[in-house]
């Protein structure tokens, strides 16, 4: 929102943030999965997803995609805005496993953000996968995360909200896996659990 105030664009894209907003998330879901599977480069995602949301609207603008892929690396780290339930769960799940983080995320912002939501603490290991070459769902950051953690493959479960990335590359890789979505097109799979809430978490474990 700070952004889309800050530059006008309701008056250049003639649309309302919410309407915006779910164009762009809509383009910068697309834009990760190609990411995901090394299909386009971290500098194209950065500024396209902004761009190709302005062309959506009609509104043909790339310096201020440029201008946009660089204030929005510095704004978002600093938002601290959980899921529903996250603090509660992890300190849960904390007191009885080892956690770890397997992110697609950028290596700029992954540490400032997690800082900033306090959430450091609770996890052993955060591993980047742009640190190591390779994104979820290449097994290797499975495979990885596996060596650092000293865990058994029978013993490691993802939880994330990414079908493609968390859920299949975890089933790749041989662990269990628990898909946070309330989207019903993927759970005739029987290889994972499907939670609609972190909450549930607690039933499980």
């Amino acid at each position: 929102m700070h952004l889309f105030l800050e530059h006008d664009l309701k008056e250049h894209c003639k649309v309302d943030f919410l309407d915006f907003i779910s164009v762009y998330e809509t383009i910068n879901h697309e834009l990760w999965h190609l990411y995901s599977l090394n299909q386009t480069t971290k500098e194209e995602l950065r500024f396209q997803r902004f761009h190709r949301a302005f062309l959506h609207f009609k509104y043909d603008n790339l310096d201020l995609a440029y201008t946009w892929a660089d204030d929005y690396l510095k704004l978002s780290p600093f938002k601290t805005h959980l899921i529903e339930d996250a603090s509660e769960v992890l300190q849960y799940l904390q007191d009885k496993y080892h956690l770890h983080i397997i992110t697609n995320g950028f290596k700029e912002v992954q540490h400032i953000k997690l800082d900033a939501c306090n959430l450091k603490p609770h996890f052993k290991h955060i591993i980047i996968s742009e640190e190591h070459g390779f994104n979820k769902p290449d097994v290797q950051i499975f495979r990885l995360a596996q060596e650092l953690s000293g865990a058994a493959q029978h013993e490691c479960v993802m939880i994330g909200d990414n079908y493609e990335a968390d859920i299949m590359g975890a089933l790749n890789a041989g662990w269990k896996a628990i898909y946070l979505s309330t989207n019903t097109k993927e759970n005739s799979n029987s290889n994972f659990t499907q939670i609609d809430r972190l909450i549930h978490l607690k039933e499980i474990f």
